[in-house]
């Protein structure tokens, strides 16, 4: 696959439905909003470690190829986990004082289809809030197969963003 921002479709027609709600039909959701600190420090780490890439790495994932060294509209992200690789297309950021963050899409070769958004908020009381809002289903025979399994590992991915954010904001 020749690698950039224009190199290959979306693998769900749903593209930027992470901002919606509901959520398309068809997909499991996922739904997370959870605490990960406070104030406007902790606020501009954990944006800057989810732009750069560090919340994925810090869960445990590689980054194994970027065509941007941050999220950015149409940048590429390749990551990769125990010898797969999942393709993405960032489909939008959010940028303004108090949201930072943005949503990928599947590319093809990801063993799932689907959306995944991620955005750290600064509340008006100091509090700073970590969401993902994600809808997928399997792509590939191998997330097929899964079964509950695939469903187990989208949760503990799930999870492991979620504790390596909190430590992005700490």
């Amino acid at each position: 696959m020749r690698f950039g921002p224009a190199s290959a479709a979306f693998t769900y027609a749903e593209v930027g439905a992470t901002r919606d709600v509901p959520l398309p039909a068809g997909y499991r959701w996922i739904r997370r909003d959870v605490e990960i600190g406070a104030g406007q420090e902790a606020f501009e780490r954990a944006a800057a470690g989810l732009m750069h890439w560090e919340m994925h790495r810090a869960a445990g994932l590689s980054v194994l190829r970027g065509s941007a060294p941050h999220a950015i509209p149409g940048a590429v992200v390749i990551l990769g986990l125990l010898g797969l690789t999942f393709p993405c297309r960032v489909v939008y950021c959010l940028d303004n004082p108090r949201q930072r963050g943005f949503a990928y899409g599947t590319l093809g070769g990801h063993p799932e289809r689907g959306e995944e958004a991620f955005a750290v908020h600064l509340t008006e009381a100091g509090r700073v809030r970590f969401r993902i809002t994600a809808f997928s289903r399997p792509a590939s025979a191998l997330a097929r197969a899964g079964g509950p399994l695939t469903t187990l590992a989208q949760e503990l991915a799930t999870s492991r963003y979620l504790r390596a954010i909190r430590s992005l904001a700490a």
